[in-house]
């Protein structure tokens, strides 16, 4: 009998755990029995096509809305039952990266980025001005400061947006389609700069995606929507060379080449889910 939140100890490295979620609409059931566990640390990525329920997911786990039945908890806390002012103390705890960056068209790059930190701290101008810096030297965007959005590509306003998202020092960071509307070379810096910021920073990533070849890409571990519900978890080559017929279905209307994706990815066991 498995062992419910309330009644165990969670280890340090359980940063996300969603047990038993289910959200319904009405007579709608969007999602049905999630099960997640989400290590510290890890690159997580959610994959499912349209109307699978991902963006209902990745509102539940950022605390936007409350699932119908089931826990979701933070750290071994659940925030579920947790009030609008209580969630915003956990909402410190993660960093997103919006679909297409979401950026303020009006202000300039150091004001996108420095945003949060005059909205959340009491930090003076200076020490401002320093963090911010500091984070656009480290991203690759040193001298950028002055620009505004429309003067930069795609590639670089979501390097800004991840800017902007780390300013408070997130231990999570959650991204929604990352590599929406970008061209191939851009999909692939932006997947290139999730794995960097992991390791640069020690944050675990929850990215919410319709891209396989990114999934497979960057992902430890994936879960593949469908329906509603996890329909196969596991690495991505665990999950490439299964038996999933779902998975399979997947990876043959993406048109992926998985080969090379998977020459370094190491493998771990595989959950399919009837």
């Amino acid at each position: 009998m498995k062992e419910s939140g309330a009644s165990r100890r969670f280890s340090r490295d359980e940063h996300i755990v969603v047990e038993d979620v289910n959200k319904r609409f009405g007579a709608f059931n969007a999602l049905t029995g999630i099960d997640m566990t989400i290590a510290r640390g890890q690159v997580a990525v959610v994959i499912g096509g349209s109307g699978a329920g991902k963006t209902t997911l990745l509102r539940l786990l950022i605390g936007l809305d409350k699932p119908t039945t089931g826990s979701i908890y933070v750290d071994g806390q659940d925030i579920v039952p947790l009030s609008d002012r209580q969630m915003n103390v956990v909402r410190r705890k993660y960093g997103m990266v919006f679909q297409y960056a979401a950026l303020l068209d009006s202000l300039t790059v150091f004001d996108n980025v420095a945003f949060p930190l005059r909205e959340h701290t009491k930090l003076t101008r200076k020490a401002i001005r320093d963090r911010v810096l500091e984070k656009l030297s480290i991203l690759g965007l040193e001298g950028t400061h002055t620009r505004f959005p429309s003067q930069m590509s795609g590639g670089m306003r979501k390097r800004v947006a991840l800017a902007r998202a780390l300013m408070l020092e997130p231990e999570i960071l959650v991204y929604d389609e990352p590599t929406s509307g970008l061209d191939p070379l851009t999909s692939r810096m932006v997947d290139d700069l999730i794995q960097e910021t992991r390791d640069r920073f020690g944050v675990t990533s929850v990215v919410i995606s319709h891209d396989m070849t990114s999934a497979l890409k960057i992902a430890d571990y994936l879960y593949l929507l469908s329906g509603g519900s996890v329909a196969a978890e596991g690495t991505p080559r665990d999950l490439v060379h299964g038996a999933s017929r779902t998975v399979k279905e997947f990876i043959e209307a993406s048109g992926v080449s998985t080969e090379e994706l998977l020459r370094h990815q190491q493998p771990a066991a595989v959950k399919y889910r009837s």
